[in-house]
């Protein structure tokens, strides 16, 4: 097995020198903090998105109505996927409802 990176020219195997492989683990580190930084960044922007009212996240599956009629029918004891797939919903997401 080996790691290459193209636009670098450079090719890591598992029997390189020592230094290569300080160089792969830089490399690695490097990568690690800058995808780091990258989520802080997006987690900050989220937040002024939602201050700002713009960031609502994803919009319900289900209406209330649809919800009551949906765990009325788990109380009625009905399978579960059955009920899910008549709402086009996943059964984790009826999980979530109930």
């Amino acid at each position: 097995m080996a790691v290459q990176f193209v636009k670098e020219g450079l090719t890591f195997t598992g029997e390189d020198s020592p230094m290569s492989n300080l160089m792969l683990n830089v490399m690695g580190a490097f990568a690690e903090f800058e995808r780091t930084l990258i989520r802080e960044r997006q987690r900050e922007g989220i937040e002024v998105a939602k201050k700002a009212g713009v960031y609502k996240g994803r919009k319900k599956a289900l209406t209330d109505p649809q919800v009551e009629q949906l765990r009325q029918r788990m109380r009625a004891g009905e399978a579960k996927a059955k009920v899910a797939r008549d709402f086009g919903i996943s059964r984790e997401t009826l999980y979530t409802y109930l």
